[in-house]
């Protein structure tokens, strides 16, 4: 096998090289196109650097002797192992095409929904910054200055006035503490999470959230149930699909569920029987897949939750943004506003302060 090279931007790779290159792979082969005419054809177009090392690296892997998917595990953080597992499953079962098809669509309706939550989540974010910087900027700049022409006067200021200008004087004189409080404080919480109980704690956190502990169990469930249809339909075996796809889930509390689940399947429990119970395991979900398991149709029904989870999920963003807009109006005006009445407050009164 060839030299693994470094590739940078993983990340971004993923996001905006993963889905297209599958789709087109999956195009090509389906057309009857040989893997490594196709790998060569996606190389010679590449018009991203880092990528093109990755196809490079695949094109001599296959050329050396080696399957794709032998190649794709070079690159874990590019390729996880749901992806390499039905790419093997592809191989192993002769409907490459097939499973590269599904896989594409997997990855495209994925990225769809992140883009939802993600553009569902930009609007607040900088409603929240803008609040925040225009309020750090009256303060700073703009309330010192008034209290400096209003302290001649002999009188004291107005109790929200002195209040903001306390504030001003101390983040001007004290900022240090602050970034270094904030500072300790990021470690302190990184050094948290980094631990088993930390991250399990975290996770669990992001699930009883309000409205947002929803959303990510919505959405983490759905995931769960596209992706266990579709490698299991690929002929993956269960015991490795409940093993990738609670590893893909990126929520510990719900992959301790699934594995501890994937243990009942493995001294032969049914499915449902094994995540019956489970905690964060929806029992809708647990009904439906009884349900399809009688029926011999377990991959049909796992796509059915899946799809009613997905339109759940985009009901409630968009519940949520229409929620999220007189909420943050309110929250703008209420910042801004007490800023400006602690500035004017000491014009108001200034007959008193005058005499």
């Amino acid at each position: 096998m060839a030299a693994v090279p470094k590739v940078k931007g993983i990340k971004k790779l993923v996001k905006n090289e993963l889905v297209p290159f599958t789709r087109q792979i999956a195009s090509m082969s389906g057309a009857g196109m040989p893997i490594l005419p196709a790998i060569q054809t996606l190389e010679e177009q590449c018009a991203n650097p880092e990528f093109k090392k990755v196809l490079t690296h695949v094109r001599a892997t296959i050329e050396s002797g080696d399957p794709m998917s032998a190649a794709l595990a070079a690159f874990p953080g590019l390729f996880d192992d749901m992806y390499v597992n039905m790419v093997v499953a592809g191989e192993k079962s002769g409907e490459f095409a097939g499973i590269l098809k599904r896989l594409g669509q997997i990855l495209q309706s994925s990225a769809r929904l992140r883009g939802k939550v993600k553009s569902a989540m930009t609007y607040p974010t900088v409603i929240v910054s803008i609040a925040l910087l225009l309020a750090a900027g009256l303060i700073q700049f703009v309330v010192p200055v008034f209290a400096e022409m209003f302290s001649g006067f002999g009188k004291p200021l107005p109790a929200l006035t002195q209040t903001l200008v306390d504030l001003a004087d101390f983040v001007k004189n004290q900022w240090y503490w602050i970034i270094g409080g904030i500072g300790v404080l990021h470690f302190l919480f990184k050094r948290w999470k980094s631990t088993e109980r930390g991250r399990y704690q975290f996770d669990e956190f992001k699930l009883k959230m309000p409205v947002f502990g929803q959303l990510n169990l919505k959405s983490s469930i759905g995931r769960f149930c596209r992706l266990l249809a579709q490698m299991t339909s690929a002929g993956v075996p269960i015991l490795k699909s409940l093993e990738v796809v609670a590893g893909s889930l990126g929520n510990h509390v719900l992959e301790k569920s699934i594995i501890d689940a994937r243990k009942e399947v493995e001294q032969g429990n049914q499915l449902n029987v094994a995540l019956d119970g489970k905690p964060y395991m929806p029992m809708i979900m647990v009904r439906m897949i009884a349900a399809g398991e009688k029926a011999g149709k377990v991959e049909d029904m796992l796509d059915s939750v899946a799809d009613a989870y997905d339109e759940e999920v985009e009901a409630l963003l968009t519940t949520l943004t229409a929620l999220m807009e007189p909420f943050l109006m309110v929250f703008l005006g209420a910042i801004i506003g007490t800023i400006v009445m602690a500035m004017f407050m000491p014009i108001f009164n200034m007959g008193s302060l005058a005499s």
